[in-house]
This record gives structure tokens, C-alpha cells and sequence, in this order.
């Protein structure tokens, strides 16, 4: 193993070593672990924010060993007026041996009215945060590099630009979750203190229940993303899993209210993947039998997070059951035909189409035409008649060019549009 792949391994220990710390802990230990690593004396982490539809760079973290630094509450916009903006928007790693050296054709520039009092930026890395999508959700930057014993602010080494890349994929997609874990948490907390107010505000109970209810909606689609973070799939599968679940639930006329549950309640069907041992989960390749016990355990570690949840008792349905099959045979029960409740019958049908139309590193994406047909008639892997509840099979038949509209309403941007089949 090369140096560049230590270092990554390294990292990845490093960041895994307290899973459940805070955004706040995670990104001093990640800032002070660069630093280390590059011998450099101070730097700023920024994490990219939209305000007003507009791309900023937030500060989030600042260390300095020589000076007493300002809060990191300052922003930076993402564009080429300053370094990190310029590496946000590009998502390319920047060295520099001295920013009052800048050539004039450089495609960014140095403003000294950012530095800190009694303190002077000479070389600078910065390098950005990408996450498992490849898109830039933050910039680390380095400033002065120190020669051990003697305290000269030296360059940064040349080979270090090589170095950042692996180490940023791996700390960035662990910042972009612990981000959207602190989200949820806040978003909690918001609808805590909104449920006090109620009782406290009788006469603006109405508004605050529009309010309350927005803030749940927000906060199960950060909790589904929070699940999706260590998947192959795509951002918007969790959308289109929602989409399809209610089109069905709607053509079989089922109640208003059960096709409105449903509609938020299909997007948590794999939850339980959150704790779902890491190895297991980020492992390429076939997974040996005591892995694919842990899992297949996702379904019940999704029923244990969601079922103390009044509002999330469909999604604790789901998530127990939508690996059921109708014949019998799927997990984790056992249950066969009407056993199987009908929200979970439902998400299995819509999971399985949005994954077959889905690429992903071990297969292309199938057309509509393509995926209909292995739902309506099966393949070497899935068998229709003992996977899914009949009445759901003759409903797609019937209504499947309704899949493909969603589908293609929400395909994302980076997912190719599959050739149709013949």
C-alpha cells in the first residue's frame, strides 16, 4: 500500500473512531488532523450553505496556533474573488507558496483585509470536501506550513496536492452526514419547542400546526437522506420511492388519509441502514453469509428507530416488511400473502422499479420497457408471481407507463436516460 493510500486508511480510521460525534467535534478533529499531517499552522473550515438561492461558503471551524482567532462565523461566496471561493466552485485543490505572490492572471485573488489581526498568510493548500456524488459540500484550508525546530513559514510539499484528494472523499461524506444529523437534531427541536407553544398560544394553534407540519415532513426526508448517505444509489430515489408508492396506493382506492401517510412514510423504508455495521455496508463486493445476515438486519434496525414514533408507524411497517414476498421465503418473518401488510406490499413494488431503472457500479440502468417486463414476467433473479402481491402485478400491468412519467419527473441530473428497449 502506497503512501497516498495509508494516509486515506489513516483518515478513514481517524473520522470512523467516534461515529456518533457532533458536526462540531468531527470537524475540530478533522481540521486538527490535517494541520498535523501537513505541519500547517493554522486553518478554516467552510461548509457550503444557500441563502436566498445564492452559494456561500460558511466558516465553520478556524484554528490558529499563533494568534487568538475571530468566531468562525464569517461567509465567503463561492466564486473566484478569494481562494476558497475558487475551490468551491471549481472543486480543483489549490497550493500556493506565498498569496502576496499571486500573479495577476491567476484565476483568484487574496484579500489581506480577511487575515487575522497581528497575523500573516504566506503558503496556503486548499483543497475541497466532496461527498459519495462528487459534489462539493465544503473547502479545508491550510495556511503556513511551519519547518519543524526553527518556526519558518515554508511551502506546503508538492506531493500533498496528490494526498488530499482520497483523505477529502473520505472526511467529506462523514461531515455531509454528521451535517444532516445536526439538521435533524435542530429540526427535533424545533417541533419540541413548537409543541409547547401550542398549548401556551391557543389562538395561533393553526399556523403553528402548518409550521409543525412542514418541520416534520423536513425532518423525515433529512432522516431518509441521512440513511442514503452510504449507498450507491442516487439522490433522488428516496423522492421517486414517495412518488410511486402513492400512484399505487391511489389507483387501488385506498383512504385519502392512508395514501397520504404513505406518501411520506415509502422514503423510510431503509432507515435501518444507518445502523447497519459500517464494514458491511461500504463493503464492495458479495457479501459472505454472516454479512448478509447483518444486512438484512436493516429491517428490523429500521423498525426499532422509527416504531416509538405516533406519526411513523406506517414507515415502522415499511421498513419491517418490504423484503417480505407474497409466496413466503423473504425477511426478516417470514410472512406470505395478505400477512404482509399492503403499505409494505406497495414500497416492495415501487423499490424494486426505481432500482432496476437506477444505475449503479455493478449494472447499467434498464429502460421502462426493460423493467417492466422482469416485474411482469420476472428473470434469472426475481420471480414476479412469488415476489410480489398479485392484485399489485396486474395494477402495474395496467398502469405502468404512470411509473415512467415519475421516473421521468425526478430522474437526477446525473442519471443517464437508458436506451428503450426494442
Amino acid at each position: 500500500m502506497d503512501y497516498t493510500q495509508n494516509l486515506s486508511q489513516e483518515f478513514l480510521e481517524f473520522v470512523e473512531q467516534q461515529p456518533h460525534q457532533s458536526l462540531r467535534q468531527l470537524l475540530t478533529r478533522v481540521l486538527q488532523k490535517s494541520r498535523l499531517l501537513t505541519g500547517a499552522e493554522a486553518g478554516t473550515i467552510f461548509l457550503v450553505r444557500r441563502k436566498r438561492g445564492r452559494a456561500l461558503l460558511e466558516a465553520v471551524n478556524t484554528q490558529n496556533d499563533r494568534v487568538r482567532v475571530r468566531p468562525a462565523d464569517f461567509v465567503v461566496p463561492v466564486d473566484n474573488k478569494t481562494i476558497s471561493g475558487y475551490v468551491a466552485l471549481t472543486g480543483e485543490t489549490v497550493m500556493i507558496d506565498d498569496v502576496y505572490s499571486i500573479s495577476p492572471d491567476a484565476p483568484y485573488s487574496f484579500n489581506p483585509a480577511n487575515e487575522a489581526r497581528h497575523y500573516q498568510t504566506h503558503s496556503m493548500l486548499c483543497f475541497p470536501l466532496k461527498n459519495y456524488t462528487n459534489q462539493v459540500i465544503g473547502v479545508a484550508q491550510l495556511i503556513n506550513r511551519i519547518k519543524p525546530h526553527t518556526g519558518e513559514v515554508i511551502p506546503f510539499d508538492p506531493h500533498l496536492a496528490a494526498v488530499v484528494a482520497p483523505v477529502a472523499r473520505v472526511v467529506g461524506a462523514s461531515i455531509e452526514r454528521a451535517d444532516m444529523l445536526e439538521q435533524i437534531r435542530q429540526k427535533n427541536q424545533t417541533l419540541q419547542n413548537r409543541n409547547r407553544q401550542l398549548a401556551e398560544h391557543q389562538a395561533r394553534i393553526a399556523t403553528l400546526q402548518e409550521q409543525t407540519e412542514e418541520a416534520f415532513l423536513l425532518s423525515v426526508g433529512l432522516l431518509a437522506r441521512a440513511a442514503e448517505i452510504h449507498d450507491e444509489g442516487t439522490g433522488n430515489h428516496i423522492i421517486r420511492t414517495n412518488e410511486y408508492s402513492y400512484f399505487i396506493a391511489r389507483n387501488l382506492g385506498l383512504p385519502p388519509g392512508f395514501c397520504n401517510e404513505i406518501h411520506y412514510s415509502a422514503q423510510l423504508h431503509d432507515v435501518g441502514k444507518m445502523s447497519v455495521d459500517q464494514a458491511v455496508l461500504k463493503k464492495k463486493g458479495r457479501l459472505d453469509d454472516g454479512e448478509r445476515t447483518e444486512m438484512d438486519r436493516h429491517t428490523t434496525y429500521g423498525h426499532q428507530i422509527l416504531r416509538d414514533s405516533p406519526r411513523l408507524q406506517m414507515a415502522a411497517e415499511i421498513a419491517l416488511n418490504h423484503h417480505e414476498k407474497w409466496a413466503g421465503g423473504g425477511y426478516p418473518a417470514g410472512l406470505a400473502g395478505i400477512d404482509i401488510p399492503i403499505s409494505a406490499r406497495i414500497v416492495q413494488v415501487a423499490d424494486v422499479y426505481d432500482a432496476l431503472r437506477s444505475e449503479r457500479p455493478y449494472k447499467r440502468g434498464f429502460s421502462h420497457d426493460e423493467a417492466r417486463n422482469i416485474i411482469l414476467k420476472g428473470d434469472d433473479r426475481l420471480d414476479p408471481f412469488e415476489h410480489f402481491d398479485p392484485q399489485l402485478i396486474e395494477l402495474f400491468a395496467d398502469l405502468h407507463e404512470g411509473f415512467a412519467r415519475i421516473w421521468d419527473d425526478l430522474r437526477d441530473e446525473a442519471e443517464p436516460a437508458p436506451a428503450v428497449s426494442s
